[in-house]
């Protein structure tokens, strides 16, 4: 058997998997977010590690965790976690999700002009490095202690194995990876007051990082099995769903939606905020955009609007609108900034072109094509890196309506494909990591199979015209808006 452990930013999910890679038992702890000033964003180190003893403990009162052979990790990424010289957390962690830093990236790229071909990225407040910038100007007594600085999934392999290191996929996001040449930048770091020696040793998301302490694998009666590097939350999520080779990509819609794309070869666009990532598989890499207010449109709209819940808000569209209604308004979905392709915190929602026939289900249709359109753009941005992908997977909570999965291939031009899968997300990627890590003469496809196929939606030629015209209104009405957000 083998355990996957994915540290979120609201709980720990820990799972147990078979040598085929089914799901044997789950166990979950759930975590608190402090936000003690505007933009801020933090967690005690301690409480994940407090959450992944919680769940390990509830797995091993169901299970005889005897016969597992390796354990993987994923969690959120860009966390950083600041640890002193006897292993001790020095401030709570800063996440992924805070913004304090925005006058820190400026610094940093003027700093280090090349930041971007270095990085593959450009330098943003939810990144590692310009959260440690804000703690050397605002918080030097803390600075001058830091011995490493370790990623939030990191600091548990250090509690459980002692040890510290990093895989390339979580370490690409942190503004100190040459992403390119899978190594820690001594340019990037230095400009940070850093080097090498403050960082965890690199390993690819499938090589053994070290083993078990004595101590834990008694309190959970293991052996001192191999603890293998993992992935960032992303990465693993796709290594889950058999995203590994180049040519495959996901859209996940969830509160926030991401485009997956693998590339057998290192290719960025930061102008376009495309991240350019290490894959969490040696030689391969990945592009992704990121919408930070996805699923959650249409979660917002319907409580505001007075539908029972998003499944009533889609009958509604379903039942009373066509396809290229002509009194559909539009609708920005800004409703928390946009990172791909604008990179703009400041980006608002909106809807325009109401009129006296607009109904509820016309507002509610233009949430979902709002939506679906600024996806679009950010797939394109992807694209526009010169890749070509066979179809796109759908995965997500937020992908159950057939007409949400119509209306995306019908906007975007491409194949989506609906494919089977649970709810354990990067926790399986991790697990699949572990077993790939003891089992080097195995495929990387068998133990990594893409789920089983549910539905295809190809886009509908009779509409191809009316959503070009959407899209291109869509992204005029952005622009038009841009000055006065």
């Amino acid at each position: 058997m083998y355990i996957g452990i994915d540290l979120g930013t609201s709980g720990v999910k820990t799972i147990l998997t078979d040598e085929s890679g089914n799901v044997v038992d789950s166990a979950s702890s759930s975590l608190s977010v402090s936000m003690p000033q505007a933009l801020w964003s933090e967690q005690d180190p301690n409480d994940w590690w407090a959450a992944t003893c919680d769940t390990l403990d509830s797995l091993k009162k169901r299970n005889d965790l005897a016969p597992v052979k390796a354990i993987g990790l994923a969690g959120q990424m860009h966390g950083a976690t600041l640890l002193d010289k006897t292993g001790q957390v020095l401030r709570p962690a800063i996440l992924w999700n805070d913004g304090r830093s925005e006058a820190q990236c400026k610094s940093l790229e003027a700093t280090v002009a090349s930041s971007r071909a270095i990085t593959g990225n450009l330098v943003m407040p939810g990144f590692t490095a310009p959260k440690l910038l804000w703690v050397k100007e605002h918080e030097p007594h803390i600075f001058k202690q830091i011995d490493k600085v370790l990623l939030p999934k990191d600091f548990l392999r250090y509690k459980l194995t002692g040890e510290f290191a990093s895989d390339m996929s979580d370490s690409a996001g942190t503004s100190w990876l040459n992403t390119g040449e899978r190594c820690w930048s001594k340019s990037m770091l230095l400009a940070c007051g850093l080097s090498e020696a403050h960082m965890p040793k690199l390993y690819e998301g499938n090589e053994i990082t070290g083993h078990l302490t004595t101590e834990a694998a008694a309190r959970w009666g293991m052996k001192a099995v191999p603890v293998v590097a993992g992935a960032g939350d992303n990465a693993a999520g796709a290594v889950g769903c058999g995203i590994v080779d180049a040519g495959q990509a996901m859209l996940s819609l969830g509160t926030s939606g991401v485009y997956f794309a693998v590339t057998k070869d290192y290719r960025s666009d930061p102008e376009s905020a495309v991240h350019s990532f290490c894959h969490a598989v040696p030689d391969r890499w990945h592009l992704m955009s990121v919408m930070l207010s996805a699923a959650s449109c249409l979660d917002w709209f319907a409580k505001n609007s007075g539908y029972a819940d998003v499944g009533a808000l889609f009958d509604d569209v379903v039942t009373n609108t066509q396809p290229d209604d002509p009194n559909t308004p539009y609708f920005l979905p800004y409703l928390t900034g946009e990172r791909t392709p604008h990179n703009n915190p400041n980006a608002k929602a909106g809807f325009f072109g109401l009129t006296a026939a607009t109904t509820r289900a016309h507002m509610a249709q233009a949430v979902v094509q709002g939506v679906s359109m600024a996806l679009a753009d950010g797939i394109d941005a992807v694209h526009g890196c010169g890749i070509k992908v066979d179809g796109i997977s759908l995965i997500g909570g937020g992908v159950k309506s057939t007409y949400w999965r119509q209306l995306l291939a019908d906007v975007s031009g491409i194949d989506m494909n609906f494919r089977k899968s649970g709810d354990v997300g990067p926790a399986l990627g991790a697990a699949r990591l572990a077993q790939m890590g003891v089992s080097p003469n195995t495929p990387v496809s068998d133990i990594c199979p893409v789920p089983e196929l549910v539905a295809s939606y190809a886009p509908n030629s009779a509409l191809k015209d009316y959503y070009a015209q959407r899209r291109q209104q869509f992204r005029e009405l952005y622009f038009s808006l841009h000055s006065h957000f």
